[in-house]
């Protein structure tokens, strides 16, 4: 005999039909409930659940075991009856009399039939219940949507969760609500195959604006997720149910016709992601109008405060020759930081080992060299010093492994946001981050995709994200220089500048011995910076660049 241990069904081990439970959405429905069909014929077996949907088989031939029931043709309820104690019943949900009656509901013994019409307006279900909330359906029959007759072709709808719902939204003018003849889930389960939505596939609706109205309980909230899945964002909106209320018979019995009536009128449309509306941003642009905004701040090197501050969500890119200095220089910036405004950084940073770039950083912090080789050296009192302040703002990432994606290295970089507060996020250089790609994607569009991570990353996390980027082979002057490089001689160059909020060059001047810092982008001049250059001397007792006062230039500089 076939064993469905694996499947985790349980049966008897007999051959034949058996009405079970389903592993797969038992519980939470009732516990007399047996809704999975499974047929068991020697080593093969089929089964499917009448509940949630779930089919399945196992063996060799399962086809021959699927036995599919027709739809069965419904009839009129054997006693069709409409008497005082009905009228009393729906009375006392404040339903009227003639509502009853255009909906046709009668009582089969002590039962109250809610018929259900198809798209031909033909009778295909009959749903009914008791007053003390038991439920049955005819057996077989077509799966339709309650008023679906009436709500059709109407361009909104409205979907509640049950027959009593829909005529209480009838009661008060509204003609086009619908429900689903099965009730709420227990959980949402997203499962497309699941039998309680079936009506939605057998019912077409041509409206273009859904308005949810699910119960205020756990399983309502579990089918306004479902149908707010298959419906979509864009056509759904939602209502806010008085506290006191379960659904909408609740709020016509407890607040009358006018609250129900304004619930329906005020329903909310459901944000759709990614799209906002002027309303949404109305407090920040009044906090921009106000001067309440975070501003940037200023390194604390004068002549570069005046081109270039630093703003939290911003994207920046260092480039220059290599060994220009590029790197030495952002690290003065970085630390200069650290020490002005207590800003924490991240670096990935694997062209040099870390042990010697926190070298670096002690030669700064001190302003000594750490060799003994010119003027006085650091000594190991001071080196403690240097490393007690910079063990509280600086952070390394390295993978010994590996060259990283920057998948990776963002999720690192975010672990050192949420535990150590990091403000800023280092990448020196980029082409130490792996650069595979699929064979569709060009490399230019590989460099897009980086720096818009990157840029989401700082305005989703409210940090400052710093890439330095080597120049491609610049071409020689006839002197033997360079000209300064810009963005457009970056691999990818136009990706490069379009897409920084700012672009900074190091470029060196060996016959001069100075540095230029020159600013060749700011997007947003006059808030973080304007174009322009300053020049720099590097002090190579004191281990750090020392700005040249009257060299500031705001010349003929374009931010193209």
């Amino acid at each position: 005999m076939i064993d469905l241990r694996d499947e985790n069904i349980k049966f008897d081990g007999t051959e034949g039909t058996h009405k079970i439970k389903c592993p797969e959405c038992q519980p939470p429905h009732k516990a007399s409930d047996n809704p999975l069909s499974l047929t068991v014929q020697g080593d093969t077996a089929v089964w499917f659940c009448h509940h949630c949907g779930w089919k399945g088989n196992k063996g060799k031939s399962p086809t021959s075991l699927i036995r599919r029931k027709p739809i069965r043709k419904v009839e009129p309820p054997k006693i069709r009856e409409t008497n005082l104690e009905l009228y009393t019943f729906f009375a006392e949900r404040n339903i009227s009399k003639q509502t009853v009656d255009d909906f046709n509901i009668t009582t089969d013994n002590y039962w109250i039939a809610f018929p259900y019409y198809g798209e031909n307006c033909e009778l295909v279900n009959i749903k009914y219940r008791t007053q003390d909330k038991r439920f049955k359906q005819e057996k077989d029959a077509q799966k339709s949507l309650y008023n679906y007759e009436r709500s059709k072709e109407s361009k909104d709808i409205i979907f509640v969760e049950g027959e009593i719902d829909v005529l209480s939204l009838y009661e008060i003018g509204f003609t086009n609500a619908i429900s689903l003849p099965d009730g709420a889930p227990k959980e949402a389960k997203f499962n497309p195959n699941d039998l309680r939505f079936k009506a939605l596939s057998n019912c077409p609706l041509q409206a273009e604006k859904i308005i949810l109205f699910t119960d205020n309980d756990g399983a309502g909230k579990s089918l306004h997720d479902e149908l707010l899945h298959r419906f979509g964002k864009d056509k759904c909106w939602y209502v806010e149910i008085p506290k006191d209320c379960k659904d909408a018979n609740e709020v016509l019995v407890k607040h009358g016709r006018e609250k129900l009536e304004e619930i329906i009128i005020n329903a909310i449309p459901y944000p759709v992601d990614g799209l906002h509306t002027i309303n949404d941003y109305f407090g920040n642009v009044i906090d921009l109008y106000n001067g309440n905004y975070v501003k940037p701040i200023e390194v604390g090197m004068s002549g570069l405060d005046e081109i270039y501050k630093i703003l939290k969500g911003t994207f920046h890119t260092i480039t220059g020759i290599p060994n220009h200095g590029k790197s030495y220089f952002l690290d003065q910036i970085l630390l200069r930081i650290a020490q002005t405004h207590g800003w924490k950084f991240a670096f990935f940073s694997p062209e040099h080992s870390t042990s010697m770039h926190i070298r670096r950083l002690v030669q700064m912090h001190q302003q000594k060299s750490f060799d003994d080789d010119i003027g006085s050296r650091i000594s190991k009192e001071e080196l403690q010093t240097s490393m007690n302040f910079l063990k509280d703002y600086f952070y390394f990432i390295e993978t010994k492994d590996e060259v990283p994606t920057i998948d990776y290295i963002l999720e690192i970089a975010k672990g050192s946001i949420l535990k150590h507060g990091v403000n800023g996020i280092i990448i020196d250089p980029y082409n130490e981050v792996n650069a595979s790609r699929s064979g569709t994607v060009r490399e230019d569009e590989h460099i897009r995709d980086f720096i818009s991570k990157c840029k989401r990353f700082a305005r989703l996390h409210d940090v400052v994200v710093f890439v330095v980027a080597h120049p491609t082979k610049l071409q020689k002057l006839n002197d033997g220089s360079y000209n300064p490089p810009t963005a457009y001689d970056i691999s990818g160059a136009s990706h490069w500048h379009n897409q920084s909020d700012v672009i900074l060059t190091v470029h060196r001047d060996f016959d001069d011995n100075s540095t230029e810092i020159i600013t060749r982008k700011i997007r947003e001049q006059d808030l973080y910076g304007k174009i322009g250059k300053v020049t720099f001397d590097f002090d190579n007792q004191k281990k750090i660049f020392v700005e040249r006062k009257f060299t500031t230039d705001f010349g003929d500089w374009h931010n193209d």
